[in-house]
């Protein structure tokens, strides 16, 4: 805010100088008049005649000068101007509703609803919000081909119940209206949060899924593969423009296969199609990458190990690392016939279906893999460590890393599926000091951590680490 003293004009000393010499003219004028007219029979009468004149001359000035004035507004009126100036360049219509009713405590909506395409029909929905003391923070218009999907973001009073709402927005015209509460991350306006996930997509293909989650709201995607893991085909595939149907759309994935979005609760406008299918686009030409970062890690006993992501261009080592475990390690892993335990590694290895880390030696030999795997809503977490470097802290490492990328990519919670007497896996996982939930069936077990900011930003291996 500015204040009034600070928005007074500069002082000028031009115009002091003027009004001076006006000053020493005007009475160097009186001086000469007073001696031409003091001399006469009627000069005392005409002085004092002249005097009321300049009297009334001089208020009148005074008068129009302080009605016509262009100084700058008193302290009262500047804070009062500035505040709502800064009200006004903020953009977001925060000086209505909430405002109004001063500390009244207010929560985030993001909300939905199909109006008429017609004059006046967003209008109505306005008035209605403003007399549910709503404000409305941003706004997005997806046009269809009969009517209008208008999307909000709004602040609200707590007290304001999501029925009253909706029935508030039905009453106004508003139809198939969804609301659910939103966070302080939908606050950036829809094109700079569109660039930042392309930006992401660009960087790292396995973002893509995860891209496109944060672009379409809460959704389920499922990476379909052109080919099985036993090698035959699947039949998953679409069109190059894709296809959208009401609450489906199917995406041709540049690996190959079909990246299918469902959300049975809404369904998706043509603008939102148009979007993902650009997100799937820019990663089909910008082809296959991951990041190339690697983190140095000295082990307790003093060997150095690389922790770095991993992609299909380690396959063969990790083909190499899979004939050096033992068939015991192999089956915990891979909870089924340690034959195909190969074939599997060309799907955990695609940035479609999750992020993988490698440790790897000083002499460049694998030695472990843990993978992060997107399942639909879900995370899976599960780790490969070669018999001759178990217990040296390695497995601990990497979920740690993982739990790390899981928080990152905004999952709620991740879950590890293993047998009941691997008690590695269960130590790793208890030492991550998160939540857990335990479900055990016929000697399969499943580990489910509850995700938290804090508890997956603790470290949790003995490893002394230092970046390259």
């Amino acid at each position: 805010m500015t204040s009034a003293k600070s928005a007074r004009r500069p002082h000028h000393w031009r115009r002091d100088l003027i009004e001076l010499a006006a000053l020493f003219t005007a009475v160097a004028v009186a001086d000469a008049i007073a001696n031409l007219i003091g001399h006469q029979p009627d000069g005392p009468y005409l002085l004092m005649a002249s005097a009321v004149a300049l009297v009334a001359t001089a208020a009148f000035h005074t008068w129009w000068a302080r009605r016509h004035s262009h100084a700058p507004p008193s302290d009262e009126e500047g804070g009062a101007v500035g505040a709502a100036g800064e009200a006004g360049s903020s953009g977001t219509g925060e000086l209505t509703g909430a405002e109004e009713a001063g500390a009244e405590e207010t929560v985030l909506w993001r909300m939905r609803t199909t109006v008429r395409d017609a004059p006046g029909s967003l209008a109505a929905l306005c008035v209605a919000l403003s007399g549910l003391r709503v404000d409305i923070l941003t706004l997005q218009t997806h046009p269809l081909a009969q009517g209008t999907v208008d999307e909000f973001l709004l602040r609200a009073p707590v007290s304001l119940p999501a029925q009253e709402l909706s029935r508030e927005i039905a009453a106004a015209g508003g139809a198939s209206t969804w609301i659910e509460r939103a966070d302080t991350h939908d606050l950036v306006d829809t094109p700079t949060r569109v660039l930042s996930l392309a930006t992401r997509t660009a960087l790292d293909a396995a973002e893509l899924p995860l891209a496109l989650r944060q672009l379409l709201g809460r959704c389920t995607i499922h990476s379909l593969p052109a080919v099985s893991v036993t090698g035959r085909a699947t039949g998953q595939s679409a069109p190059v423009e894709g296809v959208l149907e009401e609450t489906v759309m199917r995406l041709r994935d540049p690996s190959g296969g079909a990246i299918v979005v469902e959300r049975p609760y809404l369904p998706f406008t043509p603008t939102e199609f148009a979007r993902a299918r650009a997100l799937v686009e820019l990663d089909a030409r910008l082809g296959p990458r991951v990041p190339r970062s690697e983190d140095v890690l000295t082990l307790p006993e003093g060997n150095e190990i690389t922790v770095r992501r991993a992609d299909r261009g380690d396959l063969a080592a990790a083909r190499a690392m899979h004939d050096r475990c033992s068939q015991r390690t192999l089956g915990l892993r891979y909870h089924g016939p340690v034959k195909d335990a190969d074939r599997y590694l060309d799907h955990l290895l695609s940035p479609r279906f999750g992020r993988t880390l490698a440790v790897q030696t000083a002499s460049g030999k694998l030695v472990a893999l843990g993978h992060l795997l997107w399942d639909g809503d879900e995370t899976e977490v599960a780790l490969l460590v070669e018999d001759d470097w178990q217990r040296r802290g390695i497995g601990s490492e990497l979920l740690g890393r993982l739990v790390a990328l899981a928080v990152e990519a905004g999952c709620d919670s991740v879950y590890a599926v293993t047998q009941s007497h691997n008690t590695g896996m269960v130590a790793a996982m208890r030492a991550l000091e998160l939540p857990l939930d335990y479900q055990i069936e016929e000697g399969t077990l499943v580990i489910t951590a509850r995700l938290t900011t804090e508890g997956a930003a603790r470290p949790s291996a003995p490893a002394e680490q230092a970046r390259r």
